[in-house]
This record gives C-alpha cells, sequence and structure tokens, in this order.
C-alpha cells in the first residue's frame, strides 16, 4: 500500500510513529513526519492504516490498491 505525506499538513503530535515505528519517524528539527518505507508490506498495513486513523491533521493518504478485476461470470473465491 503506497503511502504519501502531505508535509504541509503534519502538526508534529508523532501519532504516526508511536503507531508504527517501522514505517514513520520524526525529523529530530521540527519533529515533523518522516516516512521510512513508501510502500510497506501486507504485515505492516494494519499499523500503517491504525497511524493514518490517528494522524490529528490527516498528514497521511493512503493508497490501497484496487482489487484485481473478476472476468464475467466468475465469483470471488
Amino acid at each position: 500500500m503506497p503511502i504519501e505525506i502531505l508535509l504541509p499538513r503534519c502538526v508534529s503530535s508523532g501519532m504516526c510513529a508511536l503507531t508504527a515505528p517501522e514505517v514513520f519517524d520524526q525529523d529530530d528539527d521540527l519533529g515533523r513526519v518522516v516516512l521510512l518505507r513508501r510502500d510497506p508490506g501486507p504485515d505492516l498495513a494494519d499499523a500503517v492504516r491504525d497511524a493514518a486513523a490517528s494522524c490529528p491533521a490527516q498528514a497521511i493518504r493512503l493508497h490501497d490498491p484496487a482489487p484485481a478485476a473478476q472476468p464475467p461470470g466468475v465469483s470471488p473465491a
């Protein structure tokens, strides 16, 4: 799941770094978000979603990949 940071919105709360430290950190000068992994694997998806949801400034945008389209007449497993 690719992640986009909207840096001008960041208010340095640190919730992202506390929630998903494998993916987010804070810079030493202003405390703003630093993205450590732009496209973390599925094993970190829940933590990344929690971090985005907990961001008070909504500075984290997630780009969930669209599910694969099913051919007509085929039902998902």
